[in-house]
């Protein structure tokens, strides 16, 4: 009996000092490294949640090439709302610092980008919140990065 106990200690002492490990690790990739994000919404449609509606798509947003700056052309980045800075949302890189871009709708017909900063949009265009309504986006607003060509998962469906 007293070695049962002895040994339901040793598996209870393991699981706690394994907790205390696992929790700052994951807790420090998720801040440094990626973290995993519901997408909701028609603003990336058709590349993200295809049939709209109640579903949404999961999608593993880089943390970690964000806060390096190796951003392209094509990426799809997470950044606060420049409406709501307590909601992330997301949105392709359309055009980097120095590019001149024709917009859809903006106060300018043409904009050149100032440096830091970058053209978003979403892909499904006239119902998206992107740079064509509040302008350039400051680079230091991104907080993730889906990245070109990245997959999801469609919580039903395939990859």
């Amino acid at each position: 009996m007293a070695q049962h106990v002895t040994a339901g200690r040793r598996y209870l002492r393991a699981f706690v000092s394994g907790f205390f490990v696992a929790v700052p690790v994951t807790v420090t990739v998720l801040d440094r490294l990626a973290y995993v994000a519901r997408v909701e919404g028609a603003s990336m449609q058709p590349f993200l949640n295809p049939e709209g509606g109640l579903e949404s798509d999961v999608v593993l947003l880089n943390r970690w090439s964000v806060r390096n700056y190796q951003v392209q052309r094509g990426d799809i980045v997470s950044i606060l709302s420049p409406r709501n800075p307590q909601q992330k949302i997301i949105k392709r890189v359309i055009g980097l610092e120095g590019d001149f871009i024709r917009t859809l709708g903006y106060k300018k017909r043409y904009v050149r980008i100032p440096d830091g900063h970058f053209w978003i949009e979403g892909d499904h265009h006239g119902h998206s919140l992107d740079s064509n309504s509040f302008g350039p986006s400051d680079g230091s607003v991104f907080s993730a990065l889906l990245g070109q060509g990245s997959a999801c998962r469609r919580p039903d469906g395939p990859d």
